[in-house]
């Protein structure tokens, strides 16, 4: 199923709540910083400054050269953590060799933290205390939510453990609100078939295009492509094989599913912190 319907529903929100805080005078602010040129992440960024146009969100992008340092990187973290027309902000992850992603992110308020990345908000996740969520893993969530999947009681099959999305997939899915029971497969696992095999709802994000084949399927599974790639001919492919999806019973694609989904959640993230700093 795709995930724009959805995400226009959560922009919608997302417009309202802006629109009430300028009533009261008050501005919303995202800020991205970029480190090097690289193309995709550049796309990313610019998607993310397209949906706070749509929504009435002031943005601001910070590029930084990918010869610059990590004392450059540091000091426009400490800039958009001073600036108070900035509300939230985000470092586009990964960055190019030479740059600390995590002493960054560190380095951040957490209070304007946009992706759910910090080491603080993470901590929050992991004692079950309110925090911005990993946009991703939020995504998925909300987008199962909203087409009336079940996820309480599921077995939740989670393929990658990747910062952004899988390792917090399963701290999000195993929250009482969500109660799912998660299987956590990664490079390690020897039998990744079979685990897959016995999830009711299957999620990868490993970044490896076809990995998830129809015979690893269960029938009638739920399927959620979070992997990005690039095939050969340089078009973005997700984990899971077209063939897949005649065994699923549902699926969030890739490209198209997930995508436009954690924008919409960092969007939300962003009206939060907002929100939150105006009482």
């Amino acid at each position: 199923m795709p995930g724009a319907p959805v995400a226009d529903a959560v922009y919608a929100d997302v417009t309202e709540r802006v629109a009430k805080l300028a009533a009261l005078g008050r501005s919303v602010g995202l800020a991205t910083i970029l480190v090097g040129d690289d193309p995709s992440s550049a796309a990313y960024v610019g998607k993310k400054h397209e949906a706070c146009e749509r929504c009435g969100l002031a943005s601001i992008d910070v590029r930084i050269s990918a010869d610059s340092s990590q004392e450059d990187l540091l000091e426009a973290v400490a800039q958009l953590n001073a600036d108070p027309a900035v509300d939230a902000y985000l470092l586009q992850h990964p960055v190019p060799p030479g740059f600390d992603f995590n002493e960054a992110v560190s380095a951040m308020d957490p209070a304007k933290d946009a992706d759910g990345l910090h080491p603080i908000s993470l901590g929050k996740l992991v004692l079950g205390q309110e925090a911005p969520l990993p946009c991703t893993p939020k995504g998925c969530v909300e987008l199962l939510r909203r087409y009336g999947i079940p996820i309480a009681g599921k077995h939740v099959v989670v393929i990658g453990r990747g910062i952004t999305a899988g390792r917090p997939m399963g701290l999000i899915f195993t929250r009482r609100s969500e109660n799912a029971t998660v299987t956590q497969c990664h490079t390690g696992t020897t039998n990744l078939a079979e685990m897959v095999r016995t999830g009711d709802i299957v999620i990868s994000a490993a970044g490896s295009a076809g990995l998830i084949t129809a015979g690893m399927v269960k029938p009638g599974a739920v399927l959620l492509d979070v992997g990005t790639s690039r095939n050969a001919a340089g078009k973005l492919t997700g984990d899971i094989d077209q063939a897949a999806r005649e065994v699923a019973s549902w699926i969030a694609p890739m490209p198209g599913g997930i995508g436009p989904m954690t924008r919409a959640m960092l969007l939300t993230n962003v009206v939060e912190a907002a929100e939150a700093g105006r009482r």
